[in-house]
C-alpha cells in the first residue's frame, strides 16, 4: 500500500473516440495497490449526429487543467493515444504535475496538430466543422489484443470525435518543461511504433509494453505496475 498522503495520484486522459470509462480496470488495479485515480471527459467526443462548430483540442485542454488546477495532491498525469495532445497544452506552468506518461500518445511541439505532425497541411480553422468518425476495423486497429468481450463492449461506446480537436495545434508544450516518459505499445496497429518514435524521443525516459493500442484494456494489471513505478520515481 502507498502511504504517504503527499504521494501522486494519477490524473488519466483518455484518446479520441473514447471515455473516461476505458480507464475503469485500469483504476480498479492502482486501487489495488493503494494509489489513487482520477479521469476527465474531453468534451471533444461528441454525441452521434453532431454537426457544426464543436469543442476542439483547446476545449480538451481546458478541460484537463480544471481538474489539475483542482487536484488536492501532485499529479503524474497520463495521456493515451490523443490525449497526450490536450495534456501537452494543459500542463504546462501546472506547479502540481510531477511527471507526463504518454501512452502511445501524441507529444506535440508548439504549432504542431495532430493534422499536421506527420506532414499533413495544417487547415484554416475557421472553416473546421464536424466530426472524425471512429477508425476503420477499430476491433483490429485499436483493440487487436483485447479479449473479446472486453472489445465488443468498447465498440459499443464509441462516439464520434470533433474535427477541430485534430485539426487545433498545441501553442505551448508541457514535455519541454515536465518531466515526462513515453510508453512504447509495441504491438500498436493504429500508431506503429516507427510513429511513436518521434514523440518518444521528446521525453526523458521511454518504457515498452508488448501490447496493442490499447494497453489499459488488454493488459491493464502490467500498465498499472509500470504506471506505478513511475510514479515511485517522480517524488
Amino acid at each position: 500500500m502507498n502511504d504517504d498522503t503527499r504521494a501522486p495520484h494519477f490524473l488519466l486522459v483518455h484518446g479520441a473516440w473514447h471515455g473516461s470509462w476505458c480507464w475503469r480496470e485500469l483504476q480498479d488495479h492502482l486501487t489495488q495497490r493503494g494509489w489513487t485515480s482520477h479521469t476527465v471527459d474531453l468534451p471533444s467526443v461528441v454525441s452521434e449526429g453532431a454537426d457544426g462548430k464543436l469543442p476542439g483540442l483547446m476545449d480538451d485542454a481546458r478541460v484537463v487543467r480544471e481538474v489539475i488546477d483542482a487536484a488536492e495532491a501532485p499529479l503524474v498525469v497520463v495521456g493515451h493515444s490523443y490525449g497526450g495532445a490536450p495534456v501537452t497544452q494543459a500542463a504546462v506552468g501546472a506547479a502540481n504535475v510531477a511527471h507526463i506518461v504518454y501512452v502511445s500518445g501524441f507529444a506535440l511541439d508548439v504549432g504542431e496538430s495532430l493534422m499536421t505532425c506527420f506532414g499533413g497541411d495544417q487547415p484554416d480553422l475557421s472553416t473546421v466543422e464536424g466530426v472524425v468518425p471512429v477508425r476503420e476495423n477499430p476491433e483490429t486497429t485499436l483493440y487487436n489484443d483485447v479479449a473479446d468481450d472486453k472489445r465488443d463492449a468498447a465498440l459499443a461506446r464509441l462516439l464520434p470525435q470533433s474535427a477541430l480537436s485534430f485539426a487545433e495545434p498545441v501553442s505551448r508544450a508541457a514535455w519541454k518543461t515536465v518531466p515526462s516518459s513515453y510508453v512504447f505499445c509495441d504491438d500498436d496497429q493504429s500508431l506503429p511504433p516507427a510513429y511513436q518514435e518521434p514523440f518518444a524521443q521528446r521525453t526523458g525516459t521511454t518504457y515498452h509494453l508488448p501490447s496493442g493500442h490499447t494497453p489499459l484494456l488488454s493488459m491493464p494489471d502490467k500498465l498499472a505496475d509500470l504506471l506505478v513505478g513511475i510514479a515511485r520515481s517522480s517524488w
